[in-house]
């Protein structure tokens, strides 16, 4: 006769077992228990920043490196991204008013012109998410005034660029094109990936990095934001 698991009360514990309890709910893809943890800490007097960059953030640091060793796949990150969601969204409204907001750094993101695949780019953005950036997703089939427009209205330290059709895929090397020509690149970096891209690709472009998988994008911006640190994390451009 197996032993009836024990029920967790998550107002029994203390700070340190909480905490370590969500990042464990993080992980299980636990939305409801997130959110009420989350609520929890707000209710003792925890600040939105600490919670975000000790709870959140660190249960997706987890995630995302069990993710790149092949031990979780897509649809467990799917669902780790949404319950650190749930605790994002009582997180929001507070840090949208506090002016000591802790971000790892802005990043625009967006599936090119004439592609309408968006799984692995929404993907990428929850857990660039959850990795501390402030993500502003265009959606799919952008064109360059697309991009252009996000980057002016949201002065991102990162644009990156998703196409999972190799008749689309160039236009990326289009945009790039365009912000060379515009003086935009000085300041910014720009990420590429997709299904038929690789790193020749890339380069051939002149894009800053290829992320081959969602886990390896989420480290190549943050070694990107870290290079510019010294510059910028006020405007990128």
């Amino acid at each position: 006769m197996s032993v009836p698991e024990e029920t967790i009360v998550l107002e029994d514990l203390n700070d340190t077992e909480l905490v370590a309890q969500m990042q464990d709910d993080i992980y299980d893809g636990l939305i409801e228990e997130v959110t009420q943890g989350t609520q929890i800490l707000l209710g003792r007097g925890w600040d939105a920043n600490l919670v975000l960059t000790e709870v959140l953030v660190e249960g997706m640091r987890v995630v995302g490196v069990d993710f790149r060793d092949g031990i979780l796949f897509v649809p467990e990150v799917l669902l780790s991204a949404n319950a650190m969601k749930g605790g994002m969204g009582l997180l929001r409204p507070i840090l949208a008013q506090s002016d000591n907001i802790s971000s790892t750094g802005k990043y625009v993101i967006g599936t090119v012109k004439g592609d309408i695949h968006d799984i692995g780019k929404n993907l990428v953005g929850m857990m660039l998410e959850g990795a501390g950036f402030e993500v502003f997703d265009l959606g799919i089939n952008n064109g360059v005034e697309s991009y252009l427009e996000a980057i002016d209205k949201h002065q991102p330290h990162i644009l990156g660029m998703s196409a999972l059709l190799t008749t689309t895929m160039p236009y990326m090397g289009v945009v790039i094109e365009e912000l060379d020509k515009r003086g935009i690149l000085k300041e910014l970096h720009v990420m590429v990936g997709g299904a038929p891209l690789n790193q020749e690709f890339s380069d051939a472009i002149n894009a800053d990095g290829y992320g081959r998988d969602a886990a390896v994008s989420v480290e190549l911006a943050k070694a990107l934001v870290g290079g510019i640190q010294g510059r910028a994390l006020a405007p990128a451009r």
